[in-house]
């Protein structure tokens, strides 16, 4: 790899993988699982090949030790899992996204990954828009996956597991490539919070910047996800309460907490009252679509093995016990607890979540201090707030508000992205690389963006 290629190369796989997360359903209903097991050998192959290139330095202190801490829970499980080969399955996908994930942060600075993350979305916000103008127009019809992993038979199958249903030109919802309007909606949130802090940091062209803030807003609308709408409105508080916070500096911060205490005992009181109100705006019966009866299953089974488990699994198997039958509504068998918290406590008991909330908490607390704290250059002087050092906040708080009602956080791109923040934020605390900063108007924003600024440059060596 020639020095001039390498960083277009890794950018490219690195937006690989994040693609390869996010929309995983894509390569599967494509090409079925072994060009999605191909896919993922791309990853993993890739990774060995950029650590092994880049040797990048690593120390016990910068390490999260949550994160080791839960892995070493879920492989010591397979000790008592009540069913050993879904285990092992589930922990080979598990250390494969943490893989990738921790690879990422080791090789590449936070500003590339930014970029990448923004890139993978493009993509997929592209290719979902071009997918339903296809069947909407061509097909006509709701479409299969080409590789279906169910039976395909005469009586009339489940809309749920349709590729699209070709409602794009009905105004929705839609489902993309990624065969999910609760995912792509999410993927459509993450491209509303990537999008504008790089445009507002400057690290992406004005036209274009805007004009992709547009479609992830399209994309977003048209899901018509009930779900991301509530999320993407804890995001926008959170967001809120962010700039407030760097407005008022340290001094300032004790009455933005109380009001930030204030508004979610509100906000909380207000759901609760409100409850059958939202539940009749966003056209939904009692059960949740379901979700209500998933969740009453999977406490019946924590409270089985409380304290330990049944053993990780990752994605529900349904060929075995207790998994078979578990949650099925309508025909279709649902390979999720619809609630990360209650899949982990399941899955790991209490000690589970106990590993679990310390990834997540220890993750907030960095990235709150990341967004709020002023950013200062090597010689100590402050310098100005990069937009983009709301990435990881922001990105966080919406995957912990889809946690809620699905378990994506334990899986593929959830699990990649908390990673990918525990790490970097954590790694943050004992660096001074910086984050996305405003490049200069006649520069390639990809350069601008990943180099420090000249405060933080070291000078130029004397001519001779």
């Amino acid at each position: 790899m020639t020095p001039a290629r390498r960083p277009a190369l890794v950018g490219a796989y690195a937006t690989f993988v994040i693609f390869t997360a996010m929309a995983g359903q894509f390569w599967r209903n494509l090409l079925g699982w072994w060009g999605f097991g191909a896919a993922v050998a791309v990853v993993v192959v890739g990774g060995i090949l950029l650590l092994v290139h880049t040797r990048p330095g690593w120390k016990w202190r910068r390490t999260p030790k949550s994160t080791l801490a839960f892995l070493l829970l879920a492989v010591l499980s397979l000790a008592w899992s009540f069913y050993p080969g879904a285990t092992a399955l589930g922990l080979g996908i598990l250390l494969v996204t943490t893989f990738a994930a921790v690879t990422l942060v080791l090789c590449l600075p936070w500003a590339r990954i930014v970029l990448s993350l923004a890139s993978a979305l493009k993509w997929i916000l592209a290719l979902s828009l071009a997918f339903e103008l296809w069947v909407a127009v061509f097909v006509r019809e709701p479409l299969l996956p080409n590789f279906p992993d169910f039976e395909v038979t005469g009586e009339k199958l489940p809309m749920a597991f349709y590729w699209s249903r070709g409602l794009l030109l009905h105004g929705g919802p839609i489902e993309g490539i990624i065969a999910s309007r609760n995912l792509l909606g999410m993927a459509a949130l993450l491209a509303l919070i990537v999008f504008g802090c790089l445009l507002a940091a400057g690290s992406m062209r004005r036209a274009p910047g805007i004009a992709w803030l547009v479609t992830a807003g399209l994309v977003f609308a048209l899901t018509r996800s009930s779900t991301m709408i509530l999320v993407a409105g804890v995001v926008a508080i959170v967001f809120v309460f962010a700039l407030w916070t760097r407005r008022v500096g340290p001094q300032g911060r004790r009455k933005v907490y109380w009001a930030a205490a204030g508004v979610a005992a509100a906000s909380v009181a207000a759901f609760i009252a409100g409850w059958n109100l939202l539940l009749q705006l966003f056209g939904k019966g009692d059960d949740l679509t379901g979700r209500t009866d998933i969740w009453a299953s999977v406490i019946g089974l924590a409270q089985q093995r409380p304290i330990a488990g049944w053993g990780y699994v990752g994605y529900w198997v349904p060929w075995v016990e207790p998994f078979d039958g578990l949650a099925v509504r309508k025909g279709v068998v649902y390979l999720q607890a619809h609630n990360a918290w209650l899949d982990v406590w399941m899955q790991l008991g209490v000690i589970g979540l106990i590993t679990f909330a310390a990834i997540v908490i220890g993750a907030l607390w960095r990235s709150w201090f990341l967004a709020v704290d002023q950013p200062r250059d090597a010689a100590g002087r402050p310098v100005p707030y990069s937009p983009a050092s709301l990435v990881p906040i922001l990105v966080l708080i919406a995957l912990l508000g889809q946690s809620l009602a699905e378990s994506r956080l334990l899986i593929e791109s959830g699990w990649l992205l908390l990673v990918a923040i525990a790490w970097a934020t954590k790694r943050r605390q004992w660096t001074n690389h910086p984050l996305p900063a405003q490049p200069r108007p006649a520069r390639s924003h990809a350069v601008a963006l990943a180099e420090p600024p000249a405060a933080q440059r070291p000078a130029a060596p004397p001519r001779a």
